[in-house]
């Protein structure tokens, strides 16, 4: 029963932690996913009261463990929408020298181009109206992935004091964006072999006790029952997660540095 309320308990608890603060969605009618992580939460922790020792032991762990694996989850997240979004500000690049080319003003390219990308609609809207339009694309490049919209923002600031074709400058941090993406995506390829090697590490452990429990062994009770199994089925987690964190901080370091 304990480790039944505590398999609920750590999946609210995941649920919560991997949707997005504001994303609006609900498990069911009326019962938010914030709701949803706190009665797991509630749950876990009522779990450590009425449990044995080792039972508790093991609940500390698998917490600790949900609680890793949801951040290394929400950070490649994090990673792929910047992705997204730093080819979404090429494609805008794009999208406003082809339409500058074709006889549009500054204000027609930006609401043409908010239809493809929504998120410069605010943007278009205040181009419109008169208002900053630099200031709202240096607003937007405070997103994940978005820092190139100051280049941008640069761009029509040029164009607007010197009365430069916006066109030609636009395509010329295209052209640097495409050869800064080229850049990060070799820098990506020689990072996924260490990538890769560090999460076959992480699981080799795994693998290991597939294999003794195969070969006749019992290293689960001793892992799960015992104090100092609990001790080295921690320790051997943390490390694992350490691992696997210490990659990934290297990762986005170069990646920043690119």
């Amino acid at each position: 029963m304990s480790a039944l309320l505590l398999a609920v308990g750590c999946a609210a608890t995941v649920a919560a932690l991997a949707t997005p603060a504001g994303a609006g969605i609900r498990t069911v009618p009326g019962i938010p996913w914030r709701t949803a992580g706190v009665v797991g939460t509630a749950t876990v922790l009522g779990t450590l009261v009425l449990a044995s020792r080792s039972t508790a032991v093991l609940a500390v762990v698998s917490a600790l463990l949900v609680l890793g694996g949801g951040r290394l989850v929400r950070r490649a997240r994090a990673t792929r929408r910047a992705d997204v979004t730093r080819a979404r500000v090429i494609e805008l690049c794009d999208v406003l020298c082809a339409e500058l080319a074709a006889g549009q003003s500054a204000s027609g390219a930006l609401e043409r181009a908010a239809a493809d990308w929504e998120v410069v609609a605010p943007v278009a809207r205040a181009a419109s109206s008169g208002g900053d339009v630099i200031g709202g694309l240096r607003a937007l490049a405070g997103e994940p992935g978005a820092a190139a919209l100051r280049l941008v923002a640069a761009a029509w600031q040029v164009s607007q004091r010197t009365g430069h074709g916006l066109a030609t400058t636009l395509a010329r941090v295209a052209e640097d964006l495409r050869a800064a993406e080229q850049t990060r995506r070799v820098v990506a390829g020689e990072l996924a072999s260490a990538r890769a090697t560090a999460r076959l590490l992480a699981a080799l452990p795994l693998v290991a006790l597939a294999m003794a429990s195969g070969s006749g062994a019992s290293p689960w009770p001793f892992l799960l029952g015992h104090p100092v199994g609990l001790a080295c089925l921690g320790g051997g987690l943390g490390l694992g997660y350490a691992g696997l964190s210490w990659v990934e901080a290297l990762a986005r370091d170069v990646d920043r540095l690119t």
